[in-house]
């Protein structure tokens, strides 16, 4: 019997809207090798490679009259030409034009009667890049049977590694008879089956948190703790189906001096990178911001719940921060957050930085998505903003010899939530990928300078490094 899909699966499917589709994705920059790189060479690496994640090959198949979950069946129609496509700026195309056409691609919803994925070439970018964005459902990346195509397009050499031949023929779907058997026996086996039917088609996923459980025992424990709503924040209106996206790189080595400094992590700064730049981004926009004031972070975290999972990184759970942005000290703010993680990281088992970098392919586009599917399946009253960080390997990677010179998480909008924020460490560079709604969020160039901004007032207080860093030259403004 084919693959049913989990409670959670099926709220990600119950709960898409035209304004929230529940996809995520990946912009990866690429410089173009002197032999060139065109859709030709894309389409065979990902032909290559699907085989390593059968998902992809994949269509939902609903059981008559919604008896059970649906099913994972091989699409026998599968058309790879349909997924992989091919789209062009306007030479010279600037980081602002793409950030422009990412925001349009990813306000489109998937086709549900395909596998749930599209692959976007996007050539013409200025000095000899290219961008490939993927772009996938929530539903079919669940760390352990799904991860993220953009993991597996990676090689550590420009000369891609050899791989089997692909000798896939797509298995018949079962009969209507079979379906119905199958549901029959489903719900005999596990009674709570029908409960999850009716909670996974629940507006609002009001029983979410009940279902955090089979992410990370821990994380009930933070949700529990998180029982009052978020604040209230120009943050959390309702959405419309637009969006805005923008792209910022900064320097990690910046990111690591501050981390020494002051001995916190990484993470802790870029956390406090992102609560300062949303403080200064309040005031410009005339909001009272107190001393008091706070916004509620949902910061999904890796972890493992034994010691024999450490190093694999499949484990997601949701963690919930107040970012103190009414402190006017920076260096108060990142210690403030300090504290508040390092509470997080002594009640569970989070993997380290190392482990996650390590893991073979490239793992950050997975790891967002699964800060994702935690996000989005935990009630959303609790939080005002979801911030995923993600460290990558610090070597070069290629796609059929282009060389990846940038990555950028774009992840999704839920209701009641306008802005997005990841961050991909790789390289050398912190890549923030900034989604949000178009029309609650349309100075979200003026955040994303703010990220820049409040990174360089946290690298002043190390005193080894002054003046606007690399972030600045690099900071993709979304078109007005």
């Amino acid at each position: 019997m084919p693959e049913r899909l989990s409670s959670t699966d099926v709220s990600f499917l119950h709960s898409e809207r035209a304004q929230t589709p529940a996809h995520g994705g990946t912009v990866q920059i690429l410089r173009v090798p002197e032999d060139g790189f065109d859709y030709d060479r894309l389409y065979s690496l990902i032909r290559e490679r699907i085989a390593y994640v059968p998902r992809y090959r994949q269509r939902l198949r609903r059981v008559p009259a919604g008896l059970a979950n649906p099913v994972w069946v091989d699409d026998n129609r599968f058309d790879l030409s349909y997924h992989v496509r091919r789209s062009a700026l306007p030479r010279p195309g600037t980081d602002e034009q793409l950030a422009e056409l990412v925001a349009r691609i990813m306000s489109r919803r998937l086709d549900r009667d395909r596998p749930l994925w599209e692959v976007y070439l996007v050539e013409g970018l200025q000095d000899n890049r290219l961008a490939i964005l993927s772009k996938t459902h929530l539903a079919m990346v669940d760390g352990r049977r799904g991860i993220a195509i953009a993991q597996v397009m990676l090689d550590v050499s420009p000369q891609p590694r050899s791989v089997r031949p692909d000798t896939w023929v797509p298995q018949p779907g079962p009969g209507t008879a079979q379906m119905l058997a199958g549901a029959a026996t489903d719900l005999l086996r596990r009674p709570t089956a029908a409960v999850d039917l009716v909670r996974g088609g629940m507006d609002g996923l009001k029983g979410a948190a009940g279902r955090v459980a089979d992410v990370a025992e821990d994380a009930l424990v933070v949700l529990r703790s998180a029982t009052s709503p978020a604040p209230a924040s120009p943050l959390n209106p309702e959405i419309g189906k637009a969006r805005r996206y923008a792209m910022v790189e900064m320097s990690l080595a910046d990111f690591k001096r501050v981390k020494d400094y002051h001995d916190t992590t990484v993470n802790d700064v870029v956390l406090a990178v992102v609560a300062g730049a949303l403080r200064d981004w309040l005031h410009m926009r005339g909001e009272a911001v107190r001393t008091s004031t706070t916004l509620r972070a949902m910061v999904p975290l890796s972890v493992s719940t034994d010691e024999d999972s450490l190093g694999t990184p499949n484990h997601v759970a949701p963690f919930v921060i107040d970012l103190p942005i009414g402190e006017p000290s920076p260096v108060v703010r990142l210690q403030r957050i300090a504290y508040s993680m390092r509470g997080y990281r002594e009640m569970g088992q989070p993997v380290p930085a190392p482990s996650i970098a390590g893991v073979p392919g490239f793992a950050p586009p997975t790891l967002h998505m699964l800060g994702a599917r935690v996000a989005t399946d935990a009630p959303s009253r609790i939080h005002n903003v979801l911030v995923t960080n993600v460290p990558g390997p610090q070597m070069p990677l290629y796609a059929a010899g282009a060389e990846l010179i940038g990555s950028y998480p774009v992840l999704p909008l839920t209701r009641g939530h306008a802005l997005t924020i990841g961050a991909t460490s790789y390289q050398g560079s912190v890549f923030f990928g900034l989604n949000s709604d178009r029309d609650a969020i349309g100075d979200l160039d003026v955040l994303a300078d703010e990220l820049v901004a409040a990174a360089d007032l946290l690298t002043d207080t190390v005193r080894t490094s002054r003046g606007r860093g690399r972030g600045a030259l690099r900071a993709a403004r979304p078109s007005r």
